[in-house]
């Protein structure tokens, strides 16, 4: 056949009508009054042969703009990290990539221990005693994880920093908003959690404080000042929503006391891909390990001491008593959490320190470069690999400037708080090379005058 994705001819039409008892297709639409009907050819383009349909497509697609093309300075959730090579080789193993839920563990030894390697590595990052098999992404983990503060805690009220990146601030409201639960928003000051504000948020209604670590400006967050105030208030919980990939330096939460640590793992395997799909974690202290949302992977043995793995602590009425359900999810990104396992396992303890480490750096140097050439920053505390900086124009003009020029620029602040105008958050990593850090920050100087 000339067009092989569509088999349907003339003899096939034909053939169906007569089964049916229909004399003809205009018969078959007789109940469709003529005046509603299209009384002409559909403004389609005509038919072309596949090769010369591919070269088309392949044009159109040749003028997208990438990560690959162009260097990008765009992070606020979404990042350019390096993924080993053997991340795409692993995952596309047909065992792996349709292993959708690995419920008869006797065939689904390898996914479960590639779960199971998750939860541990997820774990020692967040210096917590469980996680679970994954999450849809960081912002509905953070979600999951206020539902999650109400209904131990038996109370109505989170406080959340406006330092928490603005749309998982939105999925919180979304998720919460069904359980009746009061979102308190506390303001920042110089980049960070207003802990004067925060203290006289707090009270005997409150279910959890949730903070963001590196938070949504790249700032770091002062937990151990959140620990000291939460004394006073043992049964309010701390979450804090975390990057894994700072987490291979900075201090993790567990040391400050968290109850929930949170986050994306984007950064580790997966690559931005428009926005998704991504992979979240959910870590906790062990009290609320039967709390936990989504699947566990246990290790066990068999009867012969052959060690095993097995799904354990699955929340049943997620399953059967929806009626009862602490949440909404009973599924997991299991090909996404087996990427991220698989670039943590490549890149190693030591990788993964030094990972961190190059964008801390690199993240300073560029800094420093557009301090050199006379832009300042609204904010002066400590960052990971993003920072922001005051621009004389408009982000949206500048970033169309540095599209032209070749760069993909930082996001543009006044899109989630109207008031930060001329503010762009900059995203370095450790892909970014000296000599493009440098150009970036000629050219942002040039456009700006």
């Amino acid at each position: 056949m000339e067009f092989r994705y569509l088999p349907m001819t003339t003899a096939d039409k034909k053939e169906m009508l007569e089964t049916i008892g229909v004399p003809s297709t205009e018969e078959l639409f007789s109940d469709i009054p003529k005046q509603v009907r299209l009384k002409r050819e559909l403004q389609l383009k005509e038919p072309t042969s596949e090769a010369e349909l591919l070269k088309e497509m392949k044009a159109l697609a040749n003028k997208n703009v990438n990560i690959k093309s162009h260097p990008s300075f765009l992070g606020a959730g979404v990042y350019d990290h390096y993924i080993p090579s053997i991340v795409d080789h692993i995952i596309s193993r047909s065992e792996f990539y349709t292993a959708y839920t690995p419920y008869q563990p006797e065939i689904s030894q390898g996914e479960l221990q590639a779960i199971f390697e998750f939860q541990t590595m997820i774990c020692e990052l967040t210096g917590m005693d469980v996680a679970n098999s994954s999450m849809y992404d960081g912002a509905t983990a953070l979600a999951e994880a206020a539902n999650l503060s109400a209904a131990q805690t038996k109370r109505k009220k989170v406080i959340v920093s406006k330092a928490v990146h603005p749309e998982s601030i939105e999925v919180i409201r979304t998720y919460t908003k069904g359980q009746h639960i009061e979102i308190v928003e506390v303001d920042h000051h110089d980049g960070i959690t207003d802990m004067k504000q925060l203290e006289q948020a707090l009270d005997s209604d409150t279910a959890s404080v949730i903070l963001q670590y590196p938070n949504f400006f790249g700032q770091i967050e002062p937990l151990s000042e959140v620990q000291t105030l939460l004394e006073n208030h043992p049964k309010t919980m701390m979450i804090v929503s975390s990057n894994p990939l700072a987490l291979g330096f900075l201090t993790p939460p567990g040391e400050f006391g968290a109850d929930i640590v949170v986050g994306d793992n984007q950064v580790f395997g997966i690559p931005a891909q428009f926005g998704g799909p991504h992979c979240g974690y959910f870590a906790t202290s062990k009290k609320l390990m039967r709390k936990v949302p989504g699947r566990l992977v246990g290790q066990t043995k068999d009867e012969n001491g052959k060690r095993g793995f097995v799904l354990t602590l699955q929340a049943r009425e997620q399953h059967i008593r929806r009626d009862k359900a602490t949440s909404n999810i009973c599924s997991n990104q299991a090909l996404n959490a087996l990427a991220s396992s698989v670039a943590m396992s490549s890149l190693g303890k030591q990788g993964l320190k030094k990972m961190a480490w190059l964008n801390m750096q690199k993240a300073r140097y560029a800094k420093a470069q557009f301090q050199a050439n006379g832009f300042s920053s609204p904010f002066t505390g400590s960052f990971f690999n993003e920072f922001v900086i005051n621009v004389p124009i408009t982000v949206k003009e500048l970033n169309e400037q540095l599209l032209e020029r070749g760069f993909i620029g930082g996001f543009n602040l006044e899109q989630v708080d109207p008031t930060r105008k001329g503010e762009m958050l900059i995203a370095v990593t450790e892909l970014r090379t000296k000599e493009e850090i440098d150009m970036f920050v000629q050219e942002v100087r040039d456009i700006c005058g």
